[in-house]
């Protein structure tokens, strides 16, 4: 009887021991996780704090584009020339030169919250990356108008980025985007309309052309203000790729984007069916083709 309390006070003390030990162990593997996970978000806040810290302040920088044509007029006034090198064949349109139709496919295509989200669209954002988890490119990206304007004009238009350098532009661009649409005594509205005044006066639309008013000149010899529905679908069509989107050099990729913006004009409710219907069967090319050939035929004298 003696033997086998002693056999048990044994285990009991081993088990004690045990206990004790596996305790230790799990404590300290808890606080080890937790000092990780502390010392990783304290990095992690590091590091997005430096990046919002070195973002352009939004109170200095100008949003919209710098380079316009040069004009050339005579004494009396007579415009005599236009001078254009590279990066500036663009002249300045303001929001009510614009037509509704115009306004309404560029928002309808490129980003169908602009007027009620705050500088970024969390829904677009999602959709974009499920599109990429999926490798479906037809999901469309997660940058606003907004976010284009700032990538365009004060982030150089991303060009020549590496992979981080991406990521810290993309940070800083959604927090630029929220500060600028964010300015206390600004009404929101008149904003939004600035904003969006500025990116279609600064994107590249094909044929050496920046800006809707170039363009409504280039494609059909208008002024932007004249564009019909089925001209601004055009338009509005050419700026996910310039070059595979020009209407003239490729008219065929051009008329597939431009039935999408029309497709999301109708689902968006900016236009009825017989609209939409009348724009489709508009022989719209055509007219681009001979605009094209007349300025073809047309001296263009390039002297500096």
């Amino acid at each position: 009887y003696n033997i086998e309390n002693r056999i048990d006070e044994m285990k009991s003390k081993r088990a004690r021991i045990w206990h004790r030990l596996t305790g230790i162990i799990k404590s300290l593997c808890l606080f080890l996780l937790l000092a990780s996970l502390f010392l990783g978000a304290s990095f992690s806040y590091g590091l997005f704090r430096g990046i919002l810290d070195s973002a352009p302040d939004i109170h200095k920088i100008h949003v919209g584009p710098t380079e316009y044509a040069t004009k050339i007029y005579d004494k009396k006034g007579n415009l005599m020339s236009t001078l254009v090198t590279e990066g500036s064949n663009r002249e300045r349109v303001s929001y009510e030169e614009l037509p509704k139709d115009l306004i309404n496919a560029f928002v309808a295509i490129e980003d169908e919250r602009f007027w009620s989200h705050n500088g970024i669209d969390f829904r677009s954002i999602m959709r974009a990356i499920k599109g990429v988890v999926s490798d479906d490119s037809s999901a469309g990206g997660g940058s606003t108008i907004t976010q284009q304007l700032l990538k365009n004009n004060v982030f150089g238009g991303g060009l020549h980025e590496g992979k981080f350098e991406k990521y810290v532009r993309k940070i800083q661009e959604q927090y630029l985007a929220l500060e600028l649409e964010d300015q206390p005594g600004l009404d929101k509205k008149e904003i939004k309309k600035s904003i969006l005044t500025e990116y279609l006066n600064t994107i590249n639309l094909g044929a050496n052309t920046l800006g809707v008013k170039v363009a409504a000149r280039r494609y059909f010899n208008k002024e932007v203000s004249e564009l019909s529905l089925s001209e601004s679908t055009v338009i509005a069509a050419i700026t996910k790729n310039p070059s595979k989107l020009n209407p003239i050099t490729h008219p065929e990729n051009n008329a597939v984007r431009r039935k999408q913006v029309l497709h999301n004009m109708l689902s968006q409710g900016y236009i009825d069916e017989s609209r939409y219907q009348e724009a489709l069967n508009d022989p719209v090319y055509e007219r681009i083709q001979n605009v094209n050939l007349v300025t073809q035929g047309e001296d263009k004298p390039y002297s500096y």
